[in-house]
């Protein structure tokens, strides 16, 4: 068999369910293979919205999303989705080719990307974003590349790899016999769980134990070890307060008598609050990046004053951002149920603090029926639809920092938004994915901005046969860029026909004016069978950074984004 066979043989022998991407140059002949393996080809408008919907496959499901397409246009339009991979630690195998064109490729080349002269150096690309590239040059070498690249999507800390795949070594035969060998690909592909020491997890007990204030910080990496059950018993075990990053939000429902609402530079005030407060702070698959850390405001976290355990599945995260006393290091769900089978505690604080913190979660213009229709409004129209059984997609921009601040999830992974690279246009392909992946309902929020960049993915939604509902928080403009300056050049959008849009693309289209209409909209959207659009006229004036801006943020001079 040549080696685009065996790929596709390794592929279904490794369980992959979906393949994500537009064929063209070598990697048509991998197209052609999978034409008849068991094996579903999920192909968008563009390599863009295919390295989304890998991503957030990986996301979702914890297996490695795959992204395929020709080497060029992988290491440019697919890009996007590799960079959330890699910020934000989602497991995703990138299958690609160097276009090269045998004795020609030498010759001024036409998009060669092997790195020879006049050509272009996708190695270079794709090892400046990928956590591992391979770039093999025969048969044997690829399909040894492809299991590594599988291991390594899902060991450690997560993330995106490439194979990037040559002439001859695609359409060559592989030998019966390579010395030396080819071994079985599930084995190779095997991954261990790993753990803290028990010296490390007596420290983090006894240092809980003896808090009078302790808090966790749930981030991603939560989310990435499904580690959700043991997050709730570590609270309860040591009655601790829990906050979230932004990637953490869902992490814990923020229901729970226990949360108290995300940190951060436009997170809630009151979860800030919380950790500012706190004595001992458990930290838990977050890196504490900027945007969490409100900046390194230096009342926030204070390692001089609090006591900070830090728990990742990389060593050199643990105390990265601030100082750690005490570095928990192996796999979120491992970490959390060590420590909850070792120790217990009554601070008598958690309830109360985060009964009190949770009243962030509201505001009175979250009632308001004016037309316009506020933010914060639209935003609790959207609650109202979110249940245990619907996943929420998060575009960048302003939209999702009423999200994060309105939206109060009932359960876990319930909410995604980008926020590894943090582009926009990520939410529409992104809930494409999540709905083929999970069958549940799934509702996408953008702006105006983001959501044109992507909106091809409702036609995606219908050739594939799912309906999630995409809501435009839609104030005409790039909303987070108009508000640091308005007479900044190119932060204003002529009012594109969005109801229309989605009509031409198969979908259906509601313009919603009113908090009634929005309602009815929603309703609509989840009661169908195609993808809905709603198109949300919300009040330009109210302004994000001004309303959510945390102090501690502010007290660093804000609007870092």
């Amino acid at each position: 068999m040549n080696t685009a066979t065996h790929i596709v043989e390794t592929l279904a022998e490794l369980d992959v369910e979906f393949v994500f991407g537009y064929p063209g140059g070598r990697v048509i002949e991998l197209f052609e293979e999978l034409g008849d393996a068991p094996i579903d080809v999920v192909r968008p408008r563009d390599e863009r919205e295919a390295s989304v919907m890998a991503e957030m496959y990986g996301r979702l499901t914890r297996k490695p999303g795959v992204l395929a397409g020709q080497g060029p246009w992988i290491g440019s339009l697919g890009a996007i989705g590799q960079m959330e991979a890699r910020l934000g630690s989602s497991p995703m195998v990138v299958l690609t080719e160097a276009s090269e064109r045998g004795e020609y490729s030498t010759l001024a080349p036409y998009q060669q990307a092997r790195g020879d002269y006049g050509g272009l150096s996708l190695p270079d690309i794709l090892g400046a974003i990928t956590k591992e590239h391979w770039f093999p040059r025969t048969p044997v070498e690829t399909l040894r590349s492809v299991q590594p690249a599988f291991k390594h999507a899902t060991s450690g800390r997560p993330g995106p790899t490439a194979v990037i795949l040559d002439g001859g070594a695609v359409s060559k035969e592989v030998p019966d016999d390579p010395v030396p060998p080819l071994w079985d690909a599930v084995e190779q592909t095997k991954t261990w769980k790993s753990q803290p020491t028990d010296a490390d997890l007596d420290d983090a007990v006894s240092a809980l134990e003896g808090a009078d204030r302790p808090v966790i910080v749930a981030g991603n990496g939560v989310h990435a070890a499904n580690a959700y059950e043991e997050l709730v018993t570590v609270a309860d075990r040591y009655d601790c307060a829990v906050t979230t990053s932004y990637l953490g939000k869902s992490t814990i429902a923020e229901t729970h008598p226990q949360a108290a609402g995300v940190i951060g530079s436009f997170g809630h005030e009151g979860a800030n609050r919380v950790v500012s407060e706190a004595d001992v702070l458990l930290v838990v698959g977050s890196r504490l990046n900027p945007m969490d850390s409100n900046w390194q405001a230096p009342d926030f976290i204070r390692p001089d004053e609090q006591t900070i355990i830090h728990a990742d599945a990389d060593t050199r995260n643990a105390g990265w951002v601030y100082p750690a006393d005490v570095g928990l290091i192996g796999d979120a769900k491992e970490t959390l149920a060590a420590l909850a089978a070792r120790g217990e505690a009554t601070a008598g604080w958690a309830l109360e603090r985060a009964e009190e913190a949770r009243r962030d979660f509201t505001a009175p213009k979250c009632e308001s029926d004016a037309s316009p229709i506020k933010p914060q409004r639209a935003v609790k129209e959207i609650e109202r639809v979110v249940d245990a059984d619907t996943i929420v997609t998060a575009d960048s921009g302003n939209n999702r920092f009423w999200l994060l601040n309105y939206l109060q999830t009932p359960a876990p992974r319930t909410y995604f938004g980008s926020g590894g690279v943090g582009g926009m246009g990520w939410a529409g392909p992104a809930a494409v994915s999540a709905a083929l992946a999970t069958d549940k309902h799934v509702v996408a929020v953008a702006g105006d901005g983001g959501f044109a960049m992507t909106m091809t993915s409702i036609e995606t939604a219908v050739e594939y046969g799912v309906a999630p509902t995409y809501v435009v928080l839609n104030d005409t403009s790039l909303g987070m860029v108009r508000e640091m300056d308005p007479a900044m050049p190119g932060v204003e959008f002529q009012d594109t026909n969005f109801v229309a849009v989605a009509d031409a693309l198969g979908g259906n289209g509601i313009r919603a004016t009113t908090p009634a209409e929005l309602r009815a909209g929603l309703e609509a959207g989840r009661a169908a069978d195609r993808p809905t659009v709603v198109d949300v006229r919300i009040d330009r004036e109210e302004r994000m950074a001004d309303t959510l801006q945390s102090s501690f943020y502010a007290s660093v001079g804000g609007l870092h984004e």
